[in-house]
């Protein structure tokens, strides 16, 4: 079918917040007051660490402030993929913490798990389903990199089923697929819009003071507490909790750590019964091909298919524009792409499209740290994985400010802090180059090039 016309008709907005069950928003923060948390962002990331800051210490006061609305950035424009790797994946994991994978696996395991039982225990209706996820080989190079950990994968105890031609064309039909591999209990599939007003929720039940449409605009440190002030308003904290991702940060440091890159996705209208029997997908998994620009997709509760990825852009300047969010150049690609991989599905329309931030950092996984004598905690950089993540993220907050030592923060995952990014201009030239030699590396069977070679020993990742 005609990219375009396919295309026609979808609304340029996000589906998943595209929802007349949207709940309102709650107060602004209006007038000063004081807890002994305060959490700044209400996407997962502070949603989780408010929560749990609560469930740790019933009597512990807690505000979270959202500068617009909860879940409306990088928390409800996802694919809902809820996976239990802490690290983007085993391979990015054995490269940079060979000795800490075991620990941290069996970790993002027990996070997940932690995750699915928060839901049912707090009664989040989300569309929760562990369907496990496929990746899936297109060209014989992913093929072998698929294969190239099974090894070690067996070692961890990972549930990962190697898949042929013919198995995996059994699970998800596509004559572009040469095999895969089923990762049948690491993913869950998921509605993030709903998980984050439902986690926003159980926050109120618990006490937590949310404020929504309260953007911090200021920090004051007295030596003893924060202050962070709002157009109306200002709260006083003991100790103070970060999570506002990729947006202009609170704690300028960090600027120096963090790229924006826009992500962009499609959703199609509803498939037939007929249509569905036309391409299996009985196991509802989610999938994600093998290429270093790689797609992801998933069926809905109401079997749409969220349709994404591939193009992952990153404006000169590090500019963060609400006209980013939307690149019809980048749609008609997606839509291309969908139907050559689905060809079974021609005549099937899209009725939403719309673009996000990502929050990348130079080791593609999440980093943390403290500032300002130990009172405030950070962790930010999940790079596209943070669904699931941002939970780990918030208890290793939750322990920094506490001052306890625990089984996260002795990790050197949790220690660490990746490469900086150089300041631009060189910061953009850098990142543009890199792109372009991604895509060669796809265009050319895998093979890296002098640069992601030397990227690569430079511990820089850039494998996505």
């Amino acid at each position: 079918m005609d990219p375009l016309k396919a295309l026609a008709d979808a609304e340029r907005t996000p589906y998943w917040l595209d929802n007349p069950a949207r709940p309102e928003p709650l107060p602004r923060l209006v007038g000063h007051t004081a807890a002994d948390l305060v959490v700044v962002g209400g996407g997962f990331s502070g949603l989780w660490t408010a929560l749990m800051a609560k469930e740790r210490d019933p009597s512990r006061e807690v505000v979270l402030l959202e500068g617009r609305r909860i879940g409306w950035a990088a928390s409800g424009r996802n694919g809902g993929f809820c996976l239990a790797t802490l690290t983007h994946g085993l391979a990015n994991g054995l490269e940079r913490w060979p000795d800490e994978i075991d620990r941290i696996e069996r970790m993002g395991a027990r996070n997940l798990d932690e995750i699915e039982r928060t839901i049912r225990r707090h009664g989040i209706d989300c569309s929760f389903e562990r369907t496990g996820e496929l990746i899936v080989a297109t060209e014989q190079w992913q093929l072998d990199a698929l294969h190239e950990h099974l090894d070690v994968v067996g070692e961890l105890g990972l549930d990962h089923v190697p898949l042929d031609r013919a198995q995996v064309r059994a699970q998800l039909d596509s004559p572009t697929y040469l095999g895969g591999v089923w990762d049948r209990g690491g993913c869950a599939m998921l509605d993030p819009a709903r998980l984050a007003w439902g986690l926003r929720d159980a926050c109120v039940r618990l006490g937590v003071r949310v404020h929504e449409r309260s953007p911090v605009r200021a920090l004051d440190d007295d030596g003893t507490a924060i202050t962070l002030r709002t157009p109306h308003g200002s709260v006083t904290g003991a100790r103070v909790a970060l999570g506002t991702g990729v947006f202009p940060p609170l704690l300028r440091r960090l600027k120096h750590y963090l790229v924006p890159v826009y992500d962009y996705a499609l959703m199609t209208e509803p498939l037939s019964d007929a249509q569905l029997a036309e391409i299996g997908w009985r196991n509802r998994q989610g999938v994600a091909d093998g290429a270093n620009q790689f797609h992801y997709y998933r069926l809905t509760d109401d079997n749409r298919i969220l349709w994404g990825g591939y193009d992952a852009v990153y404006y000169n300047g590090g500019l963060v524009k609400r006209e980013y969010e939307q690149r019809d150049e980048t749609f008609v690609k997606l839509a291309g792409h969908f139907f050559e991989t689905f060809p079974q599905l021609d005549g099937l329309r899209f009725t939403h499209r719309w673009g996000g931030l990502i929050d990348t950092c130079s080791r593609f996984s999440a980093f943390y740290g403290q500032a300002h004598g130990g009172r405030l905690a950070y962790a930010v950089g999940y790079t596209g994985n943070g669904v699931g993540a941002t939970r780990f993220g918030a208890n290793v907050m939750l322990d920094l400010l506490s001052g306890e030592r625990t089984e996260r923060t002795e990790l050197r995952m949790v220690r660490e802090k990746p490469v900086p990014f150089p300041p631009e201009p060189v910061r953009s030239g850098v990142i543009q180059f890199t792109r372009w030699s991604i895509a060669r590396a796809d265009e050319r069977q895998g093979k890296r090039n002098l640069w992601l070679r030397t990227l690569d020993r430079m511990g820089l990742g850039f494998d996505s």
